[in-house]
């Protein structure tokens, strides 16, 4: 019996409409189709009224309450309440569902050739088409499914990069200002013109560049040339007068500038203001008093005098003539000198006048001028003490930081010190270790040996020159339990053989057994050098002298050493031999193991 392909999990129910009718590619038919969004069914419904929806389509339809069927009403066949869609009204249509899941589809993306049931399009093309056109989810550009990639990362003008200097994120877009501000950007130093500087380094570069052009120390007082910082020194021995004389202007006017500013002259100022006010008004008082005395008493005078020469009593002292009043010719005479006041005294004060008013207007602008001069320092002394109060308050920051790291980075020192001594020892625990292993590797427990010599010539001219006069083979046993034992050898000789013969020694050694053993050592030893044609060996062999203390339990890390000095001529060394190939030779050692 054959078993059923699995349908699309009923989690694509809830979510998605029908498909498009583009999708089909034999003919279509109007019962294939879904009676609210019109595409093809996709997980048919059928109402009690018999019409047909998409499983999405009829749950969006009744989520808000029962509803008039639309199908009907159009085909006029509207009955309540077989037409009223709700929950529980309708059941899946399996047979439809089969029949549409089975008919052919091709894919509705251009230029696609995918082919193959709608099933299959549901399965596994849907939503992974690579023809499909989709937005860019940054810069909202509709691009193609298998050309999003690309677009990620050479086109999209949304795209995030990656500083190839810091290696800092940032968009594309902004790749001009990142430059502007990336502390690993390189720069090239426009004095000595060294390229590749990172930007984080340059203040650091031009403070010690001796190339790198400065503007020279006295530009603050005038002088605008910028001079190689190596030539600096020379260029103001070279200028020393011009400096002076700028730097002699330039503390003139501040001079100036500071009396100008000092409170001294501007209270003698505001003083002066008030004599000037106050003698104006006792000027326009003198006018004001003159202006009356001059129009007044000259009058009166004159009416008295008419008044007393034409009239007189009758009577016999008519004609005796009157003296003149007292008063009379004093009157006449002021009236007589007052006459020409007005027009001359009364000018001269007028101009006067005007000429303390010009002095009291340009005392008062001078005096807006000063208030004006004194506000705006008042201004740049704030801004100043601004500046240095943030300027104190990035420091103290900075110090702290600076405290701070200096802290971390002897907390760091010490930890690197502490795990260079840990390095240190666990290089040495794994030199021992490599030399123990490489002791082991070498070593045999059926008594015989084969030392092999490497790099002969450069051994032997250290024994000569008595850098290293002997050497010391690996251990070798009798048996894993057995006597611990190795050899010596002289390459320049020893004792009666030293400079003539090549001399080798057996060593017997203290091991872990030696309780467990038989003392003293009494096997016999060959000792041989090798032919590496395998024709002719030099042999030696001795058995061990009881009474001798090289044989006797070691009561240190081994005993003297006991055998040939007189092993092997140098002379068959030095000529053409068959001892040495490669610059290499072998001794081999055989301990008799009778009787252990």
């Amino acid at each position: 019996m054959a078993t059923q392909e699995p349908s699309p999990p009923s989690s694509m129910e809830s979510n998605k409409p029908g498909f498009p009718k583009k999708i089909l590619g034999n003919q279509l038919e109007d019962k294939h189709l879904c009676n609210c969004c019109h595409n093809i069914l996709r997980r048919p419904f059928q109402a009690q009224c018999g019409h047909r929806f998409c499983s999405y389509c009829f749950n969006r339809t009744v989520s808000n309450g029962p509803q008039k069927c639309s199908a009907c009403i159009k085909e006029d066949i509207f009955e309540d309440p077989t037409s009223i869609l709700k929950q529980g009204c309708a059941f899946p249509d399996n047979a439809v569902r089969r029949e549409v899941e089975n008919l052919s589809a091709v894919c509705i993306n251009e230029s696609c050739s995918w082919k193959g049931s709608i099933k299959d399009y549901e399965l596994n093309h849907e939503g992974k088409c690579e023809f499909m056109i989709i937005p860019c989810p940054s810069c909202k550009e509709r691009i193609r499914f298998n050309e999003q990639e690309r677009h990620n990362e050479r086109e999209c003008p949304e795209r995030t990069l990656n500083c190839k200097y810091c290696k800092e994120p940032f968009h594309f877009k902004n790749i001009k200002a990142h430059d502007e501000i990336c502390p690993k950007y390189p720069m090239i130093c426009e004095g000595c013109a060294k390229k590749k500087i990172p930007r984080e380094k340059y203040v650091d570069h031009i403070k010690f560049c001796s190339k790198f052009r400065t503007p020279c120390r006295f530009h603050v007082v005038g002088c605008d040339m910028s001079v190689e910082k190596e030539k600096i020194h020379d260029h103001e021995r070279a200028f020393a007068y011009e400096h002076l004389n700028l730097l002699l202007h330039y503390i003139m006017g501040m001079k100036v500038s500071m009396e100008g500013l000092q409170p001294q002259g501007l209270e003698l100022a505001g003083h002066q203001l008030v004599e000037l006010q106050q003698s104006l008004r006792e000027l326009e008082a003198r006018v004001s008093q003159l202006s009356t005395t001059s129009s007044g008493p000259p009058v009166q005078g004159a009416a008295a005098a008419s008044s007393s020469s034409s009239s007189g009593p009758p009577g016999p002292t008519a004609s005796a003539p009157l003296p003149p009043p007292p008063t009379l010719a004093p009157t006449l005479s002021v009236s007589t000198s007052f006459t020409p006041l007005p027009s001359s005294v009364g000018a001269a004060l007028e101009l006067q006048l005007h000429s303390e008013k010009t002095k009291v207007v340009e005392l008062g602008r001078r005096c807006t001028e000063l208030e004006v001069k004194s506000g705006t320092f008042e201004n740049v002394v704030c801004v100043l003490n601004r500046e240095v109060e943030r300027f104190a308050t990035t420091m103290e920051a900075s110090n702290r930081q600076h405290k701070l790291d200096q802290d971390k980075i002897e907390a760091l020192s010490n930890k690197v010190r502490q795990l260079e001594r840990t390095v240190g020892l666990k290089d040495l625990t794994v030199a021992e270790m490599e030399g123990r292993l490489r002791e082991m590797s070498a070593t045999t427990f059926d008594g015989v040996f084969v030392w092999r010599i490497s790099d002969f010539a450069k051994k032997k001219q250290d024994a000569i020159a008595g850098r290293a006069p002997a050497m010391f083979s690996p251990a070798f046993y009798t048996s894993k339990y057995g006597y611990k034992m190795c050899l010596r050898i002289y390459l320049n000789g020893d004792g009666t053989g030293r400079g003539s013969h090549l001399s080798l020694f057996f060593v017997v050694m203290r091991g872990l057994s030696d309780a467990l053993l038989k003392w003293p050592f009494n096997q016999k030893v060959t000792l041989m050098l090798l032919d590496q044609s395998n024709r002719e060996h030099i042999i030696d062999a001795f058995r061990p002298d009881v009474t001798s203390s090289s044989f006797q339990r070691p009561v240190s890390e081994m005993n003297i050493a006991s055998g040939c000095p007189l092993f092997c001529p140098l002379s068959k060394l030095d000529a053409k031999n068959s001892y040495i190939r490669d610059d290499t030779i072998f001794i081999k050692a055989i301990v008799d193991l009778t009787g252990l």
